[in-house]
């Protein structure tokens, strides 16, 4: 098996930008992905929760994953998202996102149904055993109705040496914390990120890496000051930029979903951009975005 790629710091789990009708608009979307690349980053990660990953069918979801490994060209890695509640289509996806050179899959707990820790355990393993490239493991209890207990990722870390990270979206960094400590006594470059966007320094402190977080996508800059004062031990430049961060997380309020507020302010940022999102969803109105634009002034 190939030697895993050191993963760390701050991947933007990008948006998938479409046009008013839904159809993915590419050009648009390299635009961005430049924009992500040039600012400093780490990694993107391709039909994420704020990429929309449930709304599109396979078939298009492999075309765009092809067409963004192609397009960063090696520059930062590429993190495709192969969540579904169909295994099969996971699976698909997955040995797809290899074929096409993805430097590692993400992997949503299957939905509705709350998988009990030994369903999910079966799922995991069978997606692990599919691929010979990194597997992330991807948790977000509020979402998927389970939750991956350190326990449960610790026992996954030691059977299979392709699990090698995780995304912890849970709003309380202890969960995060507990996940770190028992899996890395299993494997200590197992990769921890959070998935809220003001716990990168905490997380950190904790033994983390870093952090997945829909924010990235409006200032990846400002994520960056942050990763390279920490890294620096500069922490007044760390607490400027935590600040900033902190003032930013106001945006997820704006919308009646995340994705449509984070949509509006990669355009308040400038990239001209359609908000729209795939139904069935509440499209961001003209009030919600100018709020938008005042936050981040």
């Amino acid at each position: 098996m190939a030697k895993h790629p050191a993963f760390s710091g701050v991947v933007c789990p990008s948006i998938t930008i479409t046009d008013d009708d839904g159809a993915i608009d590419y050009e648009a979307w390299d635009r961005h992905l430049d924009h992500l690349i040039e600012a400093g980053i780490d990694g993107v990660l391709i039909f994420g929760s704020i990429g929309e990953f449930y709304a599109f069918d396979a078939q298009t979801r492999k075309e765009a994953v092809a067409h963004v490994v192609r397009h960063v060209a090696g520059r930062i890695h590429v993190f495709a998202g192969v969540g579904d509640t169909d295994v099969a289509c996971v699976l698909e996806l997955a040995r797809c996102a290899q074929r096409d050179g993805v430097d590692a899959i993400v992997v949503v707990s299957p939905y509705y149904f709350g998988p009990s820790d030994g369903a999910a355990r079966d799922f995991f393993s069978a997606v692990a055993d599919a691929v010979d490239i990194p597997v992330i493991l991807y948790n977000f209890p509020a979402r998927t109705g389970s939750d991956l207990d350190p326990e449960l990722v610790a026992a996954l870390a030691r059977e299979h040496a392709n699990i090698a990270g995780m995304k912890d979206t849970v709003d309380t960094i202890s969960h995060t914390r507990k996940v770190i400590r028992a899996v890395q006594q299993v494997n200590p470059d197992f990769a921890v990120f959070s998935g809220f966007d003001e716990y990168y320094l905490v997380n950190r402190v904790s033994g983390g890496v870093g952090v997945i977080s829909g924010l990235t996508n409006v200032e990846p800059e400002t994520f960056v000051k942050l990763r390279d004062a920490y890294d620096a031990g500069d922490f007044d430049g760390a607490i400027a930029a935590a600040e900033r961060i902190s003032h930013l997380m106001a945006i997820y309020d704006q919308a009646d979903l995340f994705i449509s507020a984070i949509k509006g302010a990669v355009r308040a940022k400038g990239l001209d951009i359609s908000t729209r999102i795939r139904r069935p969803a509440v499209q961001l109105t003209d009030a919600q975005y100018t709020r938008i634009v005042e936050l981040l002034r």
